[in-house]
């Protein structure tokens, strides 16, 4: 087990800064121990809290220099942590992200459902302040969903960012011409003029991608009213309040109610909620972040967000909320 000798270099040289050094090597399965942040009635049963923040991706996350964990790694390491306890008798996943890939959010979406199958423990989502697109794919994986009444969800859609440069370059004297084995290996070139029938080759993957969103919530979400499902798969975003008219969500509430619901579905009087977490760091309360703990060095507190989509390599196609452009 080694740290990078690089890192200790970079905290020796900023001693100035007091930089702050978290290092924790330690698989999750041995870190991670059951923290109770709310007792209604004790007993000795639990409903866990996982959660869910942040751009859903395949990958580990951008920091300043070291990066943070894989959304879907540690969403698997927790619901396996949830799966093996036997005293967890219901599961509430937190959902507070804009969401992310398509594959990302697909995968985390099989995942729970392989959770709900394999446990026969109920499963409550619970929309935070944004569960939109692929956040609110994910929580079709639930039995109920609920939201907040000032939750952001929906986005029910699919989106390709593409820029194109072209005519900019070529004012400039710049042109690019790639060497292609077929006419469409250079899809959505932006160095080159666009040509239409690429971009129908791409639009029919999206396409294809938004029927498989669409079809998910047409069998998710059985409460949905036929003439309410273009309007609420057209990509809009809607609050909570909207969201449970259109048959979106089940409920309202947040985790309070999330958690008396989970009870509910269990047949539970009495139980703990718990979040899977270092007990070196325990979450202070139902809200805190609890979860694998981001392998980073912040440099006097600094921190940054996830930086531009795709900058690490990540799949161009997203169920993505993301107004204003791409920035984060």
């Amino acid at each position: 087990m080694r740290i990078s000798f690089a890192c200790v270099i970079v905290a020796a040289v900023l001693g100035a800064c007091t930089p702050i050094v978290n290092i924790n090597v330690m698989p999750p399965e041995e870190r991670f121990k059951p923290q109770v942040v709310l007792e209604e009635g004790g007993g000795g049963s639990r409903v866990a809290v996982i959660e869910v923040r942040g751009l859903i991706m395949d990958g580990r996350t951008p920091g300043l220099i070291m990066d943070g964990p894989n959304p879907v790694d540690r969403f698997a390491a927790q619901l396996t942590l949830a799966e093996k306890d036997p005293a967890v008798k219901a599961l509430i996943v937190r959902i507070t992200s804009p969401g992310g890939t398509v594959t990302a959010s697909h995968v985390m979406h099989e995942e729970l459902r392989r959770f709900s199958r394999v446990t026969g423990k109920p499963v409550v989502a619970s929309i935070g302040e944004v569960g939109a697109s692929g956040g609110y794919y994910l929580a079709l994986g639930a039995d109920t969903i609920m939201a907040e009444p000032t939750s952001i969800t929906g986005s029910i859609g699919v989106i390709m960012p593409t820029v194109n440069v072209s005519e900019g370059l070529a004012m400039i004297g710049i042109r690019s011409r790639s060497i292609t084995s077929g006419p469409n290996k250079d899809l959505a070139n932006p160095m080159e003029p666009m040509r239409d029938a690429q971009y129908a080759v791409l639009q029919e993957m999206v396409n294809e991608m938004y029927a498989r969103f669409r079809g998910l919530v047409v069998e998710r979400r059985p409460g949905l009213s036929s003439g309410n499902l273009d309007m609420a798969t057209d990509g809009r975003v809607v609050m909570g309040e909207r969201a449970k008219e259109l048959g979106l969500v089940d409920e309202l509430g947040g985790l309070r109610e999330a958690f008396v619901r989970a009870k509910a579905m269990a047949g539970l009087e009495r139980a703990t909620l718990v979040k899977y977490a270092d007990p070196a760091t325990p979450p202070r309360s139902i809200y805190s972040s609890a979860g694998e703990p981001e392998r980073e060095i912040n440099l006097v507190q600094l921190k940054v967000g996830t930086g531009a989509l795709g900058a690490n390599g990540t799949a161009p196609f997203y169920y993505l909320w993301a107004p204003g452009g791409l920035g984060f």
